[in-house]
């Protein structure tokens, strides 16, 4: 068995995290998809790397919530004309919050990640409720900037708002 070294394991954890970090990104990288090829498409652009980052991904973690997330700017569209704005606001949370509930559920139930499971019963609970506020700070950020890159797209393609 070859032994391995610290290079070669700062290596791995740079590498893993710049895999996990392209992952995140891919869902920016579906607001060209939606803009340009329209709905259809961009679900199944979504569905194929769902299902590769599902085989491929060493984090079934982040797999699963590029699974269960993933696909928001497919749907940003409908959710943004929803009025008023504390309505739009709410449906956008409740998205997230269903989302998380169905992912950690089908982590635990389903899949049985103990490794999931452990963290959940090492953490105290305020730390986890701090994790969920966290998630959904960065999901609202994650939508502002979606806003901002469709708004871009289409400056620059010349095509209007749909």
């Amino acid at each position: 068995m070859k032994r391995t070294t610290s290079k070669e394991m700062a290596l791995c954890g740079v590498l893993a995290a710049l895999a996990l970090t392209v992952m995140i990104l891919a869902c920016i990288l579906l607001v060209p998809v939606v803009e340009t090829c329209g709905r259809r498409i961009a679900w199944a652009w979504y569905g194929a790397v769902a299902l590769l980052s599902c085989l491929l991904c060493p984090d079934p973690e982040a797999a699963a919530l590029f699974l269960f997330l993933g696909y928001y700017p497919i749907i940003k569209g409908p959710l943004d004309r929803i009025s008023p704005a504390l309505l739009r606001a709410l449906a956008k949370l409740a998205l997230f919050l269903v989302a998380c509930a169905l992912m950690y559920t089908a982590l635990l139930f389903v899949l049985s990640l103990e490794q999931v499971a452990e963290t959940f019963r090492q953490e105290a609970p305020w730390m986890l409720a701090v994790g969920l506020a966290l998630g959904i700070l960065t999901f609202f950020l994650t939508d502002f900037l979606l806003t901002r890159l469709e708004a871009m797209w289409r400056r620059r393609t010349g095509k209007r708002s749909e």
